[in-house]
């Protein structure tokens, strides 16, 4: 602020606080003084949110204590460095082996962030919000984010991924899905070639392009083992034939209790 406008700004809060009010010319111009000393760099107002006017206003309502150009020089520095610190330097269009004509279009820019001349530049962030309802949808649709052109073209550098991704879409058996149990190879990695030396310790570390067949003959059976588990679970029919109690079915004997014609026959008397 020039002289002028710290003047106008004392004479704006003498109306709202007359503490403030000097009546002597000599005192009036040492407080314009002072407050020019402290408040030299700090605008009257700018277009971005900052007014000197407001600030000492709202001090005026939330103090009973006079307004000092201390308390509006400690506001201008929390709104300086909130700006700043939501700022984000852009690339300068000056050239970028002219080390001086480049640093000083990044002062620039930072100063007018500072001062309040121009808004902080940020980079576009994440914003919170629901996924559309159709998402899932399109996901199980899409099924990769790679398409099925690119995953093609990436086969001749991934053979052994494109053979595996091959064999699930076979239904074959996925050797890699198993741990190999010969070279100790985790599951999702390719087997390694590993000799035996004349000392007894492995030697060479290279990966196959096949499988060892002992992973093989696991992964094997592990696929037949999950039909097979699948089709155990299923519940027996409730209408499935069942040998009545007593029956041919069962290890008791049969008592049959004689009727009333076979007890009166002569046959049944005889007996």
């Amino acid at each position: 602020m020039i002289p002028n406008e710290v003047g106008a700004l004392l004479a704006y809060l003498g109306r709202l606080d007359p503490r403030l009010i000097r009546t002597d010319t000599g005192e009036a111009r040492d407080q314009i003084a002072q407050w020019h000393h402290l408040l030299g760099d700090v605008p009257l107002d700018t277009g971005h949110g900052w007014d000197t006017r407001l600030v000492a206003r709202e001090h005026i309502l939330n103090s009973p204590y006079p307004i000092l150009p201390a308390d509006i020089a400690r506001r201008w520095n929390a709104y300086r460095r909130d700006r700043l610190q939501r700022h984000t330097d852009p690339t300068p269009t000056a050239d970028p082996d002219d080390q001086a004509a480049w640093t000083a279009e990044l002062a620039r820019t930072r100063r007018a962030v500072a001062t309040g001349t121009a808004q902080p530049a940020q980079h576009r962030a994440i914003t919170g919000g629901r996924a559309r309802p159709d998402l899932e949808a399109r996901l199980r649709e899409i099924g990769s984010c790679i398409p099925p052109s690119v995953r093609a073209q990436l086969a001749t550098y991934r053979p052994t991924r494109a053979a595996r991704e091959a064999a699930i879409a076979q239904g074959r058996p996925d050797a890699l899905g198993v741990r190999c149990d010969w070279c100790h190879a985790p599951e999702g990695q390719p087997c390694r070639s590993r000799r035996v030396g004349p000392d007894g310790g492995t030697r060479g570390n290279a990966p196959r392009t096949t499988p060892h067949p002992s992973r093989l003959d696991l992964a094997a059976a592990r696929h037949t083992r999950q039909p097979a588990t699948a089709s155990g679970r299923t519940r027996p029919s409730s209408t499935s034939s069942q040998p009545a109690p007593n029956g041919p079915g069962t290890d008791e004997a049969v008592t049959r209790q004689p009727s009333a014609d076979t007890a009166n026959s002569p046959i049944g008397k005889a007996a």
